[in-house]
């Protein structure tokens, strides 16, 4: 920690080593200008004659003064008070140049004062400023540079919102819809037979739950923006949380696609956080392992020590997630599913909210992806003694 700040003491030293270069010229110079200013007035008035006849002359011809009465009060006034007069010269040449010195030194501070109106404005023209401010050009330019990156984030990510929530209220009609006019199917024919009434309250059933699930999602999207996750740590049992987590989604596993989920925990095996929260983190990666995972195979979900960390990582058989795509996979809205299937699309804010929590914990979560499988790993500390408070 010293050396790192030591070196950057010293980075800051080099940063302003051209501005204090061209300062001290710039002073030397002012100081040399009125020492030399100076010395040369006193020589002309000491030594140059022509000077002080001009002085008499003026005098006679001012105050009509005789020749004689003329050069005593020049003598007396001005000869034998060179050294003030000096200093009053000194004085007003110190003070015009310093005043020449202070306007030529703040043209930086206007410069700067540019700089940060176009850091702040629209203008996507870099900022350029003197040689010497150099140091100061280049940070203002990645500030800038690192403002444009999030304002374009963020209009992405509110646009990708604002088009999520235009489907989903899309996809809100094509359900309701259908619950509507399979419930007035009922309503209007009491005595229809029993298998017909069974299979037309099974259609609206799932279209009632796909109706929940559409509006889940429009509520997870405001969660996302306002809820304040605040983390209650306490000892979990990591083996009995997952096991009753695969359990929740038994009912998911279809016989029809044949999927199962395998639980490999060493038991004994404890975590320091909040179990809502991580329970959250887990279902959210589970149920996007289930989404996207090949019929007939099994996720798995393991969990062991690793140093300081305990590292949970949940495996699936499924189409791999392409390179580019790795990371921004956890970024708000995110929808791997381009296409929008009603079965695997979801509102892009579950991985979010899980990389959200991890990193609350003091911890993280990534994702490796071939043709062979997909593996999410969240990494989490065993413990740690304060809680803190995340955004989520």
């Amino acid at each position: 920690m010293a050396i790192k700040l030591k070196s950057e003491k010293s980075k800051r030293k080099n940063d302003y080593s051209k501005l204090k270069r061209k300062l001290f010229l710039q002073m030397l110079l002012l100081v040399s200008a009125t020492a030399a200013t100076v010395i040369l007035m006193r020589s002309v008035i000491q030594k140059n004659f022509s000077v002080g006849d001009s002085i008499v002359e003026f005098l006679k011809n001012t105050f009509y003064l005789r020749d004689s009465d003329a050069v005593i009060i020049y003598r007396y006034i001005f000869l034998h008070n060179i050294e003030v007069i000096t200093f009053i010269v000194i004085l007003i040449f110190l003070v015009i140049l310093l005043g020449f010195s202070i306007s030529w030194f703040t043209k930086y501070f206007d410069e700067i004062s540019d700089g940060m109106d176009k850091l702040v404005g629209e203008s996507t023209a870099e900022i350029a400023l003197s040689a010497e401010l150099g140091f100061m050009e280049n940070k203002l330019n990645q500030i800038k540079s690192n403002l444009e990156k999030q304002k374009k984030a963020a209009l992405e990510a509110e646009q990708r919102k604002n088009d999520l929530v235009v489907y989903l209220a899309h996809d809100i009609k094509t359900p309701l819809t259908s619950v509507i006019g399979y419930l007035s199917l009922l309503d209007e024919a009491p005595d229809m037979p029993p298998e017909q009434k069974a299979k037309y309250v099974g259609i609206t059933l799932e279209k009632a739950y796909r109706l929940e699930q559409l509006i889940n999602e429009f509520f997870e999207i405001t969660r996302f923006n306002l809820q304040t996750i605040v983390l209650n740590k306490e000892k979990i049992n990591l083996l009995f949380m997952l096991q009753q987590l695969a359990d929740e989604f038994y009912p998911m596993l279809t016989p029809a696609q044949g999927k199962q989920v395998s639980v490999n925990v060493p038991e004994g095996l404890t975590l320091w956080g909040d179990a809502d929260k991580l329970a959250r983190v887990f279902n959210n990666i589970l149920k996007n392992a289930l989404a996207y995972s090949y019929e007939n195979s099994v996720i798995d979900i393991s969990a062991q020590k690793q140093d300081k960390n305990t590292v949970i990582t949940f495996t699936n058989q499924g189409n791999p997630i392409p390179q580019e795509k790795l990371e921004t996979i956890f970024e708000k809205f995110f929808r791997l599913d381009t296409s929008r299937s009603t079965n695997t699309g979801g509102s892009g804010l579950g991985l979010a909210i899980a990389k959200e929590i991890a990193n609350a914990h003091g911890g993280n979560i990534f994702v490796q992806s071939n043709s062979e499988k997909t593996v999410f790993t969240v990494v989490l500390p065993q413990k740690q003694e304060k809680a803190t408070d995340r955004h989520c």
